[in-house]
């Protein structure tokens, strides 16, 4: 079977601030203190599935609005896989950190994309160095059409280089989750990515 060249539903062009969470707590913590766009990264531990899909529904019922898939997650699925997600009616996101991969990403149509690591990160091992604004500069020109989200320690301090790449969207992560106060760190980050957009 061939894979569908409809693009999967639209979402906005710019996401605003992502952030990217370990569990559902945190989807609805992150949720009610105003993030629109919030990804549940649950790390399974020990195997343990029912954990992970009680995570899922947990972060569902939070209000699921698509799928954000990695490289590997991309590798497991085949065309009718994607399919059956295209016609599920969610958005697709991909994460990419190669132009190989971006374009991989691209030919499947997602609503967008993330680019990174920008910067060096201890969120999740890596497999390539950070890419630095320049490639990410690069990478969102390759990536026009699409909307991009710049990953990969992002936060407060840097979030205006970033957005200057480019990029529609950033991704957070422990700008949030390792916040004394997370809901006054979500205000601080919206307001300085409101600001960085005008």
């Amino acid at each position: 079977m061939t894979l569908s060249t409809h693009a999967f539903p639209s979402c906005p062009a710019s996401l605003g601030v992502y952030a990217v969470v370990p569990t559902a707590d945190w989807v609805r913590r992150t949720a009610d203190a105003g993030i629109e766009m919030v990804q549940l990264r649950y790390k399974m531990q020990d195997g343990d599935r029912a954990k992970l899909e009680a995570q899922v529904r947990e972060a569902v019922a939070a209000g699921a609005y698509g799928v954000h898939l990695g490289q590997e997650d991309l590798d497991a699925l085949s065309p009718a896989d994607l399919d059956a997600l295209r016609a599920s009616g969610l958005r697709l996101g991909a994460s990419t950190h190669s132009d190989a991969e971006l374009q991989r990403a691209l030919a499947l149509k997602p609503r967008y994309v993330a680019i990174g690591a920008v910067f060096h990160t201890t969120t999740k091992p890596m497999k390539s160095a950070p890419q630095g604004l320049d490639e990410l500069a690069r990478y969102v020109r390759m990536a026009a059409g699409f909307p991009t989200i710049a990953i990969g320690c992002v936060n407060l301090e840097n979030m205006r280089e970033v957005l200057k790449t480019g990029a529609s969207s950033v991704a957070v992560v422990r700008a949030i989750t390792e916040a004394a106060d997370p809901a006054a760190a979500i205000a601080a980050l919206q307001n300085e990515f409101a600001a960085a957009r005008i």
